[in-house]
This record gives C-alpha cells, structure tokens and sequence, in this order.
C-alpha cells in the first residue's frame, strides 16, 4: 500500500496567495525607479521643461509666483478696474505696443500682453539688472508715483511698469517686462514654455 499523503489546500492557497503578493510587491519595487527615471530631472526642468500651474486659486488682484527655468514667473488676476486703467498710460509708456518682438510672443502683442485679459503672465525681472520689482496692485498715489494706477515697481533704482509690465518712460529699465511662452490647458491650469500651438 502506496504512502498516502493528506494535502491540505487551505495551507496550498494561503503559500501561493502569500508568494504571489510577495513578488507582485517585488515587481512594484523593480519598477518604480525604472519608471521614476523617465521623469525629467531637477537639472532639466530648470534648462526649460514646461510647467504647469494651477490658477484656480488666484483671487481677483492677486499675483502669485511661480518658478519656471529658475525664473520668477508672476501670474497676476488682474481686476475689471485695474484692466480699465491701462488704456490711459499708453503716453507715460516707453514702449506702450510692446513692437519690441523679443520681449513677448505674437499673441501678447496687445494693450494687456496676454491671451485672456484678466490673466498676465510675465517673467519677474526687472529689465534694467535683473531686480525682482514689488506688485503694487492699488490704484492710489504713492511715493514713486503720484498718478500711479497700479503695477510693479522695482526699489532698487525706481523702474516702474504698469499692470501689463509695459515700462514706463524716464525710468533705468530699457524694456517691458518678458512675457514667457504660455498657453491655457484649460480655465484653471496655465502651462508655461508652451505657447497655444504647442511650440516652446
């Protein structure tokens, strides 16, 4: 008589469940930095990778900054008063029709700079050394300026510009403020690097 052996398949199911889940674990281990390596690295974001940014939190007047090519880019949800300021400046105004084409893409060759009016994007730097000028948001009289209607305006040697980083006249700063390639994937992401044709 043959040496029967009892199986007991309970213990059977719960090994090959337990070794299953073991080198599925292993497997997600292996992967993981396989596919972390595809990803662009810190080194190549800052040469220029696009990025995207949320703007759903942007409250009307606001600016917030963001980074793109190790650069301070500003995003700027600018109001209907402080939009229905910029018309009257253009006399004050070094270049008022941004003509100089190395300054911003074709389609912010316009009296706000930008593809939707509300929303200016710009590369934070002053024009004249590179300074990060102040958002000064209030349209009121201040030290620099009496007829001040609101923009940006950098300490360091008192270069002034106005809500579409348009410079003004009689100031160190020899040109608008840099308006990047950018493009709306959609009402609340912006991705910077990217203008609406997909060129960067």
């Amino acid at each position: 008589m043959a040496n029967e052996e009892v199986v007991d398949h309970g213990r059977r199911r719960f090994l090959t469940t337990t070794t299953a889940v073991v080198g599925g674990v292993g497997v997600v281990a292996a992967i993981v930095p396989f596919i972390k390596s595809w990803e662009p690295s810190a080194r190549a974001k800052a040469a220029g990778a696009p990025v995207t940014v949320d703007i759903s939190a942007i409250d009307a007047g606001q600016k917030v900054t963001f980074a793109w090519r190790s650069l301070p880019v500003f995003v700027v949800n600018r109001t209907p008063a402080q939009l229905a300021q910029l018309k009257g400046l253009a006399p004050r105004l070094l270049d008022p029709d941004s003509s100089d084409t190395a300054q911003q893409p074709d389609f912010a060759k316009n009296e706000t700079r930008s593809i939707k009016p509300e929303w200016l994007v710009i590369i934070g730097l002053c024009t004249h050394l590179g300074c990060v000028p102040d958002f000064v948001p209030d349209i009121k009289p201040e030290p620099f300026d009496a007829n001040w209607k609101g923009g940006f305006y950098c300490p360091c040697h008192k270069s002034r510009y106005d809500l579409s980083g348009r410079v003004f006249s009689g100031v160190p700063a020899p040109k608008n403020l840099a308006v990047p390639k950018y493009h709306f994937i959609d009402d609340t992401h912006i991705q910077i690097g990217v203008d609406p044709e997909g060129k960067s």
